[in-house]
């Protein structure tokens, strides 16, 4: 097995292992909402600290629902993997295509340099 195969694979099992281990442990069950996000933690452990605290603004966009929210946050997600997966994938045809280009022009090169001897031989 080659090593890059060996290293996706245990990365691969971390990410699974993370998102499993989780619910298999049980953690979170003595919440009411077990994994809701660190908002919803933060704003309850602000008000039982002061229970008069007022936020210092409110947000630009408030969705009617749950479900809409956290569907505008899975489509902020998928845009920022997008994004990155350009990125990543237009560097990587750029450093294949230079080293094409290096290879092209070596290999002309050495038919050049081949072409001489042969003509000089004659």
């Amino acid at each position: 097995m080659k090593r890059n195969t060996k290293i996706n694979l245990v990365l691969l099992f971390l990410v699974a292992a993370l998102a499993v281990l989780p619910l298999a442990l049980g953690l979170g069950d003595h919440k009411k909402e077990p994994f809701t996000g660190a908002d919803a933690e933060a704003e309850t452990a602000i008000t039982e600290l002061q229970p008069d605290y007022e936020p210092w603004f409110s947000p630009l966009y408030e969705p009617p629902s749950g479900e809409i929210e956290s569907a505008l946050f899975a489509l902020q997600a998928a845009l920022g993997a997008g994004v990155l997966a350009y990125y990543f994938g237009l560097r990587r045809g750029r450093r294949q295509g230079e080293q094409r280009a290096l290879e092209r022009e070596a290999d002309g090169a050495l038919s050049d340099a081949a072409g001489k001897s042969t003509a000089e031989r004659d």
